[in-house]
């Protein structure tokens, strides 16, 4: 039996395209993505469920290929010739973050200490598989009209990212479009947030390291008096680099780390500070390490303080292509309607599915996991963190339609 001979319409547009999810894979796409959350695995450190996920598609009749640096895999579906129908890639990220599950209550709770999907991996992952699995049962009816690629990225969670590794592998070669889903606790399950140009923001790391001679506190005349010029980068800095930019730009330097010293009556030798720098424009971003170098530079050296700064290249911004917005949408409402669209704000965060969209155009949908009328505030990489399950369901009904919706791109 076919997925699609089991399935029933529930929403809107549904009836209009073929690939609805039958319940006996929801329930099975439900029990993976538990089981994912059970056993979070780090960034590179994605074995376990590289296997599962590989299995599965194997199980299905597909050919998945593990990525060269050892976790992380991509598979197609159909044949992505030069010569035919571009191919439109549905990437999930895999990876966990490294902080405590609080869920005490919940029976899928995380099984590994101080690991937890606090993040919505888990479910991002499940959502593509499961698109994977209907779109596979589809090609071999003859009904899917182009190649479809599932990338299942390592390390999103560890800058700069593990996109670089996969498009290294060659994963975009051929395609036309690549889209994505991020889990948005702020938007009911069952909704999708979309939004045209930048819908996240570039993120950056910087350390620095201030020396100086060191000495007695009763003569900080004599010599560098570090901690006033470590405390002078970190009020100064940000004030100086607000104001080299345009303020629409929205670069941001915010200090999360610093040490130095060991006693009240000495004057330390060196000091250390880290923090991220945040920017909402994609321009701004790539003059911001020379910005912010400028800014350290001038503010150490009027303390005679000598700096080393180590700028981490991040992520950019994921600036969502139009006519890829525009297939979310048109996805989106052939199967729900167009009220289960809305407008969604750009985020603060970074997100390195920015690095596909250097190359090819694309976009990304926010999901939403909140249960309708529920009251909690949730938030992401918070331990408390959890979804809406039907949100699976959406997801992939979302990843079928945009692959059936528009055959002419």
């Amino acid at each position: 039996m076919s997925l699609e001979s089991e399935a029933e319409a529930d929403a809107p547009g549904e009836a209009a395209l073929p690939g609805t999810l039958p319940e006996a894979l929801r329930a099975e796409l439900v029990a993976f993505r538990r089981d994912l959350h059970m056993h979070p695995e780090l960034g590179n450190q994605e074995f376990r469920t590289t296997a599962a996920i590989k299995a599965r598609l194997e199980k299905a009749g597909l050919a998945p290929r593990v990525l060269a640096v050892g976790t992380g895999l991509v598979c197609d579906i159909g044949d992505p010739q030069a010569d035919g129908p571009a191919v439109l890639a549905l990437r999930a990220d895999i990876d966990a973050l490294p902080i405590p599950d609080a869920k005490t209550e919940c029976p899928y709770r995380s099984t590994v200490p101080d690991r937890a999907h606090a993040c919505g991996h888990d479910v991002h992952t499940t959502v593509v598989l499961g698109a994977g699995l209907v779109l596979a049962d589809l090609h071999r009816r003859g009904l899917l009209p182009r190649p479809v690629r599932l990338v299942f990225q390592p390390a999103e969670e560890v800058l700069p990212g593990g996109a670089a590794d996969v498009i290294e592998c060659g994963a975009l070669e051929g395609v036309g479009r690549i889209i994505a889903v991020h889990c948005d606790p702020r938007v009911d399950a069952g909704r999708i947030g979309l939004r045209q140009g930048a819908i996240t923001s570039a993120c950056d790391r910087l350390e620095i390291a201030l020396d100086g001679p060191g000495g007695h506190t009763a003569r900080p005349h004599l010599t560098t008096d570090l901690i006033t010029a470590v405390a002078r980068v970190v009020t100064d800095v940000p004030a100086i680099v607000a104001r080299r930019v345009d303020t629409r730009a929205g670069l941001a330097v915010t200090w999360g780390r610093i040490e130095s010293g060991h006693a009240p009556n000495v004057i330390p030798q060196h000091a250390e500070l880290s923090g991220t720098v945040r920017c909402l424009d994609l321009d701004t971003w790539r003059t911001a390490p020379d910005v912010v170098h400028a800014a350290v530079d001038e503010v150490a050296n009027l303390h005679r303080a000598k700096s080393e700064i180590n700028y981490v290249r991040g992520v950019p911004p994921v600036v969502n292509h139009p006519d890829a917005t525009e297939l979310l949408r048109a996805a989106m409402t052939a199967r729900r309607g167009a009220d289960s669209v809305e407008d969604t704000e750009q985020s603060l965060g970074g997100e390195d599915f920015s690095w596909y969209l250097e190359h090819v155009p694309g976009a990304m949908a926010r999901l939403g996991v909140r249960t309708p009328g529920e009251r909690t505030v949730r938030d992401l990489h918070q331990g408390d963190f959890d979804v809406d399950e039907h949100a699976i369901t959406v997801g992939v009904e979302l990843f079928t339609a945009a692959a059936l919706v528009d055959s002419a791109w």
